[in-house]
């Protein structure tokens, strides 16, 4: 039964409608940065950028320790995306594969931590760094982004490795793998949309994270981008074209992360649901 001309253009109309809604104020920050100071402050909104100047973005990469927090922001996110991945490899296959006391468990502990919220337990956290004698540092940073990230990286991993068919790791066996071999060579290259999947949730995640890095991190050579840009508009004022040069700058990396990564992402997440 054909569907009518109504069922078939809602849909579409929905999509069109939900695209404008969350994509114009991405826009509005791009163009805004590239806008001369005129246009911005125009009593009627100018939509297009009629002469662009990269003024505002030289005024942002000219700000004070730019370039450090730039360094330190993909410092602890990479180091925390790389770490979590090591862990999650480890123990998804050992929850997928491996019949153990507890191993539900331990599941269920996984869960809990990737819905109980981190803002919680940033006093306790300060407590640990503190006593630690290691606040201003990138380590703590490092080590808790890991464990923010690695609940969702462990599920999702153990659901992809639970997919594939242990005949495949069986016959590497077989043929004179060990198990260490056979998870190299036949189990880790079939993971790679659900490593893709996952290393663009952590990058995101570890990336935006603002209120550990406000608390553990007060001297301003041991900060992060989202810190910098939440005290930017304090140190320029009103300048809105420097304003959105930053946000601009700070939200590039996500976009092109999202762009290379998109279509294993999206189908990353939506094969390691098959099987759990």
């Amino acid at each position: 039964m054909k569907r009518s001309a109504a069922g078939r253009l809602w849909p579409g109309a929905t999509a069109v409608i939900l695209f404008v809604v969350f994509a114009f104020p991405v826009y509005w920050m791009f163009s805004t940065a590239f806008k001369p100071t005129s246009d911005i402050v125009s009593e009627d909104p100018v939509w297009f950028p009629t002469d662009a100047t990269w003024e505002h973005f030289r005024t942002a990469m000219d700000a004070a320790n730019f370039w450090t927090l730039v360094g330190n922001s993909f410092t602890v996110t990479v180091s925390a995306v790389a770490l979590s991945l090591a862990i999650a490899l480890l123990a998804s296959f050992a929850l997928a594969r491996m019949r153990f006391k507890g191993r539900r468990g331990f599941v269920v502990v996984f869960m809990i931590a990737q819905m109980a919220p981190w803002e919680v337990m940033t006093i306790a956290i300060y407590m640990i760094v503190r006593d630690g004698e290691m606040l201003n540092s990138l380590v703590p940073m490092t080590l808790f982004y890991t464990v923010m990230v690695l609940p969702f990286t462990v599920l999702t991993l153990r659901s992809f490795v639970a997919a594939v068919p242990r005949e495949l790791e069986e016959s590497a066996m077989v043929d004179g793998c060990t198990r260490p071999q056979a998870f190299l060579k036949v189990i880790f290259p079939l993971l790679a949309p659900g490593l893709m999947a996952t290393s663009l949730f952590g990058f995101i995640t570890a990336w935006n994270e603002f209120p550990l890095v406000l608390i553990l991190n007060k001297d301003a050579e041991a900060q992060t981008l989202p810190l910098w840009l939440s005290s930017f508009q304090t140190v320029f004022g009103d300048d809105w074209g420097a304003t959105m040069a930053a946000a601009s700058l700070f939200a590039v990396p996500i976009l092109l992360l999202f762009l290379f990564l998109q279509r294993k992402a999206v189908g990353g997440l939506t094969s390691g649901a098959v099987k759990g």
